[in-house]
């Protein structure tokens, strides 16, 4: 008997209320993690990674609305729970990883005091407890001396140190479900590197499900089993990793893999995606919002897109798929590092 995935999302659907208009932000999101498993978001800006993490957490703007689904996590619809029930789950069983610490962080409170907060309010810890539990925690994530750490302030802190803290926070209490919202958005490359294998390790100790969320197709790659690609709020492809590099069967996916630099090997090489996002305020966005941009656009395309199972976990959601032998688009080398 196949176990339950730690998370599992079907037909997710968020819709945004602005002045200009109903801002359908995503149409039937299907997928799901397994416990144990990373897997990551992938698509341009404004294909809905971000918004489909907030979903799950129950943290939209309030201009936002969920409009259909369910996110089911150990047992219980993270979508249709309470405000009181999200609130035990938050932290405890689920926990988030932001994209820019410095304003996820309180700038009045000293980072050990969050810590011990959540450890307090989450971890079971007692209170006299929780500012040596605190310090732990921080020696955990690689600050180093961190009983002086604990005293200091966000502004007081480097932005990769300010990562380390919230990474800190996010995984206080063992959540069974970490997501990471673009973990490495504006550090230099080699504290990118230190803050994903710090993810990686932590999340294989605790034995938490992961979700990556990031625009960077080679990151993905290497940090991922399972990748999701999403496109103007729809998922297109989900596939595993190797797969997906090796036989991206939809054409936005191997667009994606084109635009990639490390799949050129020159700058004249390097592909761009052409066209631009639909508008979805639009009330006749088509059921496919990739289709006027597609060079592989059919009549057919006009219906109701088909979820096609193309292999094993290999998922498409396209009329007109991109044959299995074409991995004309050249693979990315991650694709191999991930498979080592």
């Amino acid at each position: 008997m196949t176990a339950a995935p730690a998370l599992a999302v079907e037909g997710l659907s968020v819709e945004f209320r602005t002045r200009g208009g109903i801002v359908r932000a995503l149409d039937n999101v299907n997928f799901s993690v397994d416990k144990g498993e990373t897997i990551a978001l992938v698509g341009e800006s404004g294909s809905g990674k971000s918004v489909t993490a907030y979903a799950i957490m129950g943290i939209l703007d309030p201009a936002g609305r969920i409009s259909g689904g369910s996110a089911v996590l150990g047992g219980l619809d993270l979508l249709s729970a309470s405000p009181s029930q999200l609130a035990e789950v938050r932290g405890r069983e689920i926990a988030m990883i932001f994209q820019n610490p410095r304003t996820a962080l309180n700038p009045i409170r000293t980072v050990g005091r969050q810590i011990a907060d959540v450890l307090i309010r989450h971890g079971n810890v007692p209170r006299r407890e929780a500012p040596a539990a605190a310090v732990e925690m921080l020696r955990s994530v690689g600050i180093t001396d961190p009983s002086r750490r604990a005293k200091a302030y966000p502004f007081e802190m480097s932005g990769g140190m300010c990562q380390r803290v919230m990474i800190a926070i996010a995984l206080a209490a063992k959540p069974s479900l970490l997501i990471a919202d673009e973990p490495t958005t504006g550090l230099d490359v080699t504290t990118q590197a230190v803050i994903m294998d710090l993810v990686n390790d932590l999340a294989k100790e605790l034995g938490m499900a992961t979700i990556f969320i990031t625009h960077d197709l080679a990151l993905a790659g290497q940090r991922s089993s399972r990748i999701v690609v999403m496109h103007a709020g729809h998922v297109v492809e989900n596939a595993p990793t190797d797969e997906l590099f090796a036989h991206p069967r939809h054409p936005y996916t191997a667009e994606l893999i084109a635009a990639t630099p490390d799949s050129a090997a020159s700058l004249d090489e390097l592909a761009s995606i052409p066209g631009s996002l639909p508008d979805l305020r639009r009330t006749d966005l088509p059921p496919c919002r990739y289709s006027e941009r597609c060079p592989r656009k059919l009549d057919i395309c006009s219906q109701p897109l088909p979820h096609q199972t193309l292999g094993a976990d290999h998922v498409v959601a396209c009329w007109n798929p991109l044959p299995d032998a074409s991995a004309a688009k050249p693979m990315l080398s991650v694709a191999t590092e991930s498979a080592a």
